[in-house]
């Protein structure tokens, strides 16, 4: 499900989202045709090297931009293969589980994603961590902003325990729900298109001294999550879903990857957690629903809260960072003069230039052909996947030094794209020069550069004063 969430979101930048898959679940597939998506099968034992190499050689069959790569099974020598094959690789993970990570970008969205997890990654790896990157799938889009009311007693209670719920602990929560004296309960129960156990829980709701409604294979979920007072629903990523549309949620753990998220979320406050499945008893998950359903102030506090957690535009912030991740730099030419003029005039970049006077075309093209002369001058055109001139970067060197000056065109900034040129242009200079440390010196009030270059492996190490004004210093050893 959240793949399919970048899927659709890939699909609305017309793009054409591929799914590779080595089990065939008839439901889902379903439901991926019927948004547009193709299904590729492969005849292979998944995360196995052979399902490397097969994936890699569709990838480059379909012209694919990118691999994204989701499983538990999937490793470190996995995303080495797809990388070796000259492909940009994002690498979702929830718990650090590879050995070594070789992804261009590896995404955790959960609230438990740990930095330290991700150690043994390649210097060019970058880490999209926490619930800013959360993928919620073009169902919920619509219901940004909507908010939820709370009634004094809550009656309407939504159960979704994940798409395949091998264990059944979807018969003890019915069983529990047998036990909370509240007039008029109203259930829903989802069940996932893997779960094997439909029939014995169609036998069980039948038997249920109140009316339960099962629900198969949805694609309403959001409809479901605003008609709930409160859900009883695993530690998954159905988390993020629940946040997002406010349901106040009781959790059980399912699985290990949905430990650190539950325990996370309870010291928060969003959630109850009551632990392992397991150990939980059906009288327990039946008294704690209950205490829920009657308290309208801890309901409130966990909306409250919700809200402030999931971000609405994780989606969308995820494919700007593969979209910036695919730039690319050629040399300077004589026939980039004048974009470079605009560029440099923009009223932006002489804000932060330590020259801020407009540039005369006069004084430009006199600057320009000395650069293109100057061997000591290693000067870029940064292209996006489109072949479109996005910036420049900029390396002036003096014996094993080189000082970097960088600008974007204003549309393409505030897109995550500073830090991923300064570090395709870092890398490029360390292949083709001597040089051993690179400065970059900006302005203290500049702090979107600042960011970018501390994102990109520089460090802080003082200020120096360029053209008489502050200069913060930041240096890059190679």
């Amino acid at each position: 499900m959240r793949c399919l969430a970048l899927a659709q979101a890939w699909q609305d930048t017309q793009g054409q989202p591929i799914f590779v898959m080595t089990t065939s679940v008839p439901a889902l597939e379903e439901r991926l045709q019927s948004e547009g998506m193709q299904v590729v099968h492969l005849t292979t034992e998944p995360g196995s090297l052979d399902d490397a190499q097969q994936t890699a050689t569709l990838a480059h069959q379909f012209g694919a931009t990118w691999v994204v790569v989701d499983g538990y099974h999937f490793g470190g020598e996995y995303q080495q293969i797809l990388k070796q094959s000259k492909l940009h690789l994002l690498f979702i993970d929830d718990y650090g589980h590879a050995e070594h990570y070789y992804a261009d970008f590896v995404l955790n969205q959960n609230i438990s994603a740990d930095k330290q997890w991700y150690n043994n990654r390649e210097p060019y790896t970058q880490l999209l961590l926490g619930t800013r990157y959360v993928l919620l799938r073009r169902e919920f889009w619509q219901w940004r902003g909507w908010q939820r009311t709370v009634p004094p007693v809550a009656k309407k209670v939504l159960v979704t325990l994940g798409g395949a719920d091998p264990d059944n602990v979807t018969l003890k929560v019915i069983q529990s729900l047998q036990l909370v004296e509240v007039e008029k309960l109203d259930v829903v129960i989802v069940i996932g298109g893997s779960n094997p156990h439909y029939e014995n829980i169609k036998i069980a709701v039948q038997d249920s001294r109140f009316a339960i409604r099962l629900e198969r294979n949805v694609t309403n979920m959001p409809e479901l999550m605003a008609w709930a007072d409160v859900a009883i629903s695993a530690g998954g990523s159905t988390c993020w879903e629940l946040g997002f549309m406010g349901l106040p949620s009781i959790l059980l753990i399912l699985a290990d990857n949905q430990r650190a998220i539950a325990e996370k979320l309870a010291t928060l406050n969003q959630v109850v957690n009551l632990g392992w499945h397991q150990d939980v008893k059906a009288q327990n998950i039946g008294s704690t629903l209950f205490q829920l359903l009657q308290s309208a102030e801890q309901r409130a506090k966990m909306i409250k809260v919700s809200q402030q957690i999931v971000a609405r535009e994780g989606c969308s912030t995820i494919l700007q960072n593969l979209e910036a991740n695919s730039i690319q730099l050629r040399p300077v030419i004589e026939d980039d003069c004048e974009i470079l003029w605009h560029w440099a005039n923009d009223p932006v970049i002489r804000s932060v230039s330590f020259l801020s006077e407009s540039i005369s075309w006069t004084d430009h093209v006199q600057w320009f052909t000395s650069k293109l002369c100057n061997q000591n001058c290693v000067f870029y055109i940064a292209l996006n996947q489109d072949n479109v001139p996005i910036g420049q970067v900029r390396y002036e060197i003096t014996h094993k030094e080189a000082t970097i000056s960088l600008g974007l065109a204003e549309s393409f900034r505030g897109q995550g794209y500073g830090s991923n040129l300064i570090l395709l242009g870092c890398k490029k200079l360390g292949q083709k020069s001597v040089v051993e440390r690179i400065n970059a010196y900006v302005k203290p009030n500049n702090l979107a550069s600042i960011r970018a270059f501390l994102k990109s492996g520089f460090q802080e190490v003082g200020q120096k004063t360029i053209c008489d004004q502050q200069a913060v210093h930041l240096i890059k050893n190679l």
